[in-house]
């Protein structure tokens, strides 16, 4: 079908704005993969833009030898994984229940979810639970409050309520209990829904910082983000942590430093992000609309 040449035009301008938009995102990542690995001379004169000038990766040396980074992203790993799994395992089972037709009271529990997401406890309220817990210190801190996200567990049910019915009456013919028929019918045919979750569980435990700073006091369980952070904020972490020898401090500036920390913090998203692209659109879409 011929386009007509007004919406030639509309689509023309289309693309050259989404261009924009993809460039205005992707010219700042550039800018910090160039500063982290320029010579800290072309840093200093201004002579980085997008493209490194004297290719140095002095930067990362002294951000993996004189920073406790190494030890933060294993913190923010230990973090993520197991949060992601405890938080899929819960809204797993809070949306299958909510989703089936027979679920006694199912509206009033959904309505009850839906309850939190207009009114919470507060955060005074909330630490003063968390602390008569014993929890603070604790990554139990951040896993508990976060187990149910009540928009994600609404998306995971509407997602099982548009699985076909037949399937369901197919199974239960053949003897299958409900358990049986959540694992091996229902869990394999939402993988596209599944990941996209998970992935909204990663990136929000992975970039997790007022809370870790509200709940983690021990520096040591602290996270990447709140390590760069500080790293950005001051050069306390450099001068109380560096290992190198004070010669080789010298050719490394403060802004290569902040960029390769920024670099490392955001690195581990954007590779896992390619994986899980084929089930994220299917995913919230399929989710998002009953029918």
């Amino acid at each position: 079908m011929r386009l007509s040449k007004g919406e030639n035009v509309f689509k023309t301008v289309n693309y050259i704005v989404l261009i924009l938009i993809a460039c205005s995102s992707l010219f700042p990542l550039l800018h910090l993969i160039a500063l982290s690995i320029s010579d800290s001379t072309a840093i200093e004169t201004g002579k980085v833009s997008l493209w490194p000038a004297g290719f140095n990766m002095d930067t990362y040396s002294l951000l993996f030898n004189g920073t406790p980074i190494v030890k933060s992203f294993s913190n923010s790993v230990v973090l993520t994984v197991v949060g992601v799994a405890f938080c899929m395992i819960v809204t797993t089972f809070a949306a299958y229940p909510l989703s089936r037709p027979h679920f006694y009271a199912r509206r009033f529990f959904t309505l009850a979810m839906i309850f939190t997401m207009i009114f919470s406890g507060g955060i005074i309220p909330t630490y003063l639970v968390i602390q008569s817990l014993g929890l603070v210190n604790s990554y139990w801190a951040l896993w508990l409050p976060a187990l149910v996200s009540t928009y994600n567990m609404l998306l995971l049910r509407t997602y099982f309520e548009n699985i076909p019915s037949e399937i369901d009456e197919a199974a239960r013919m053949d003897g299958c209990s409900e358990t049986r028929l959540l694992l091996q019918i229902v869990l394999p045919v939402s993988m596209p829904v599944l990941a996209t979750l998970s992935l909204f569980y990663g990136v929000a435990f992975w970039n997790i910082f007022l809370s870790m700073l509200i709940y983690i006091n021990d520096t040591d369980k602290q996270n990447l983000t709140v390590l760069v952070q500080k790293m950005i904020q001051s050069q306390s972490v450099l001068q109380q942590s560096v290992t190198v020898q004070p010669d080789d401090q010298v050719h490394v500036v403060e802004e290569g430093i902040k960029a390769a920390g920024v670099i490392v913090l955001i690195a581990p998203m954007l590779i896992v992000y390619p994986f899980v692209q084929r089930y994220f659109v299917k995913g919230v879409m399929l989710g998002s609309v009953k029918g």
